[in-house]
């Protein structure tokens, strides 16, 4: 009787003790954090950071316990959606709270995402797999599709209210960015249609791991808890990242950089989760999962935060910063450029990797220094 009355509460082997309390670790120190008042700053920032770090790798592994159990495309959409969900709803809450002086904060974390995903992520993942496997596949037909939404909308949201002339300065008039919004929302649900219903066999991997498609499919329960858990760890990965923010602008304060630096800083810090699984998928020699995980993730940041900015905006006493400067315009086109080329021959290497992780890298300076 003892046996059988236990046995519901075995843990199953998709989710390894760690996983499930790293989840519940995070939850409780943002909510510690967060409902004893305690300011984050000095050793508190530590194991803050170490709980953080412990949710993103409790994340990945949810994300693909799900992914295995439903299989591709939507594996990689569950957790590019999810992570963007929760950074919408730390974009507004942020916005809210720094009033106008927080009017530039969407379009800095959406562009800083868009160059993480497209240069960042896209160049770790070549580079690492490409110095594994040498050459690394993918499909054109999903890859060219996406970029091309991808352009569209940042384009129409972050380009475009630089040259419109119904306001000053690079903003956009209300019925402008109601437009965009819907746009951005009928761009999005379009992408979503294609890769899971209409052509989802163009986002399925090329090349597996030997042995990977014997593994076991966890079941409907482990799956369900997963995405459970994913959520927690998600929520904890934004709050704990929203409470460590205070502390990292002190810190770029005093080093004498932009304010924006913490914008780029926090947005690494959302995409963790999807980073780490990217460049898994790349190690693996599954560079079409990684493909799916980083440019689906920029474009459901756009396509969600800009509808959800722009009905925010209808309650706001002061306009909202979207258009680019000239050398934020430069680099997005520049990378569209070198995207272009390097998604348009289905195969990659080592060097498209270093180009993309350059491109990264001057990115990242120019916060600094611009």
């Amino acid at each position: 009787m003892n046996r059988i009355s236990a046995a519901p509460f075995r843990l199953p082997p998709a989710l390894p003790a760690w996983c499930l309390v790293s989840p519940v670790l995070a939850l409780l120190g943002l909510w510690g954090i967060s409902h004893l008042g305690q300011e984050v700053a000095g050793w508190w920032m530590l194991p803050l950071a170490l709980l953080l770090m412990a949710a993103v790798l409790s994340a990945v592994h949810h994300a693909e316990v799900v992914a295995h159990r439903v299989g591709e495309p939507f594996g990689s959409l569950v957790l590019a959606v999810a992570v963007t969900v929760i950074e919408v709803a730390l974009i507004v809450s942020l916005m809210l709270a720094g009033g106008e002086s927080s009017n530039a904060l969407a379009r800095d974390t959406v562009f800083s995402a868009l160059m993480i995903v497209c240069n960042g992520v896209v160049g770790l993942c070549l580079l690492l797999g490409g110095l594994r496997h040498k050459v690394l596949a993918f499909r054109v037909e999903a890859t060219s599709p996406t970029l091309a939404v991808l352009v569209a909308l940042a384009t129409l949201t972050l380009v475009l209210p630089s040259f419109t002339t119904s306001t000053p300065g690079p903003t956009f008039s209300t019925a402008q960015l109601m437009f965009a919004g819907l746009v951005s929302l009928v761009l999005y649900g379009a992408f979503v249609f294609v890769q899971t219903v209409r052509h989802r066999e163009y986002f399925l991997p090329i090349e597996t791991e030997e042995g990977e498609q014997a593994a076991e499919r966890p079941s409907a329960g482990v799956a369900a808890w997963s995405v459970v858990l994913l959520l927690a760890c998600l929520v904890g990965v934004v709050g704990l990242a929203k409470l460590l923010a205070p502390g990292i602008e002190a810190g770029v304060r005093a080093a004498g950089a932009p304010p924006s630096v913490v914008g780029v800083i926090v947005a690494l810090l959302v995409l963790l989760p999807e980073t780490v699984a990217a460049v898994r998928a790349a190690l693996r020699k599954r560079l079409q999962t990684s493909l799916n995980l980083a440019l689906g993730s920029g474009v459901a940041s756009i396509g969600l935060t800009i509808p959800a900015v722009a009905l925010l905006s209808l309650f706001f006493p002061y306009p909202l910063v979207l258009g680019l400067s000239n050398t934020s315009m430069v680099l997005f086109l520049l990378t569209v450029v070198v995207a272009t080329l390097t998604l348009g021959s289905g195969r990659a290497t080592v060097l498209q990797g270093a180009v993309h992780l350059v491109l990264f890298a001057v990115f990242c300076f120019l916060a600094v220094v611009p």
